[in-house]
């Protein structure tokens, strides 16, 4: 029995070593990476601008997004993904969304946005 026992801990701690927690950050690091590496490849980065000024909404090469309201800076944050013409929304509360970019005017949540210049 005890050698049976030893053998299950030994399984146990093996498991436990491969989900360390340096290797889970090395696991996250990879995706980061790779989700970094797809977001550089839109051209939609950067700065995105209502007609009057009142939302900005900047689209960050790591897949993260940052949209100020008025006086208010990072009203929202949360991450982006970009398919074709498509975007599509998770902000940091839950609240998901999504837009189309259509001749370099970004329509979203019933707003239109250009590129700030």
């Amino acid at each position: 029995m005890k050698m049976v026992s030893t053998s299950i801990a030994m399984a146990l701690a093996s498991v436990a070593a491969d989900a360390s927690p340096s290797r889970a950050s090395s696991m996250m690091k990879t995706e980061n990476t790779e989700q970094t590496l797809q977001a550089v490849t839109h051209p939609y980065i950067g700065m995105w601008v209502t007609g009057d000024g009142q939302i900005r909404q900047e689209l960050l090469a790591n897949g993260r997004y940052d949209e100020a309201r008025g006086q208010r800076k990072s009203a929202y944050q949360g991450r982006y993904e970009v398919t074709g013409n498509h975007i599509d929304y998770w902000d940091d509360t839950g609240f998901t969304a999504d837009g189309k970019f259509v001749d370099d005017v970004l329509y979203h949540g019933g707003m239109i946005f250009y590129r700030e210049k």
